[in-house]
């Protein structure tokens, strides 16, 4: 089975990846139209260079390789939905589970812009994700829908009524993963991974939500009706 995780930035989505690639029956492939995005939008993200020429640029080859047959029986998808631009069609995602990762704005403004200070709405995935859930249902395709701090608080509970909703064994290897660098990370890892590859699970419980202010609190309140939707339809156990 295809398993195509839709994310937002600074989200547990490379964590969640870690989870699935630790099972023996399940391959990873990390963000890959990130290349696709840079390379239409022109955004100067960190390491842009090494990402450019890491992955085909093409939209459609990315699709085609996607698409192809895997090597093992499952295959993880982890992507970010700010990537999945408008020009880039949608009619390939049947056939395959899907997977909506979301987290409060709040928490993903805070951050995302220690990395990419200047971020706006547009980069932290929250009105795309909403997008492509009702791209998701017009298709007849019933994704569903994951809050990244449901899995930190009950990470087996989550993760095994994930794993029943998408037809697939719950296998308690998910749960923990050596530390360090993985062969499924994208080039971009040094930037983004570092607290990731210290880790050997998922973390604990979220504290409190941050204290934004000025442009990253306007930037969180617009994100909200975006959150609020799909967070009404989350998975709950």
């Amino acid at each position: 089975m295809k398993i195509a995780c839709w994310s937002g930035p600074r989200n547990i989505s490379t964590a969640l990846m870690y989870a699935f690639a630790n099972r023996a029956d399940c391959g990873a492939v990390d963000e890959p139209f990130y290349a696709a995005y840079l390379a239409a939008t022109g955004k100067m993200h960190p390491m842009r260079e090494e990402v450019l020429t890491s992955q085909s640029q093409d939209p459609e080859a990315v699709i085609s390789t996607l698409l192809q047959a895997d090597s093992t029986p499952h295959v993880y998808h982890k992507h970010m939905a700010q990537h999945m631009l408008p020009g880039i069609r949608r009619d390939w995602w049947g056939g395959m589970a899907h997977v909506l990762l979301i987290r409060h704005p709040a928490r993903v403004v805070a951050s995302f812009t220690k990395g990419f200070a200047e971020a706006g709405l547009e980069d932290i995935g929250a009105v795309q994700l909403a997008g492509i859930y009702d791209d998701l249902v017009a298709q007849g395709i019933a994704p569903v829908v994951v809050e990244g701090s449901d899995v930190r608080a009950d990470p087996e509970g989550v993760l095994r009524a994930l794993c029943s909703r998408i037809g697939i064994d719950w296998d308690p290897a998910m749960l923990s993963w050596e530390a360090g660098p993985k062969p499924c990370d994208g080039v971009w890892a040094p930037v983004w991974y570092d607290a990731v590859h210290r880790s050997t699970g998922f973390a604990g419980a979220e504290g409190a939500l941050p204290d934004l202010s000025g442009d990253m609190a306007a930037m969180a309140d617009k994100a909200m009706p975006y959150y609020e939707k799909l967070a009404a339809v989350k998975l709950r156990t």
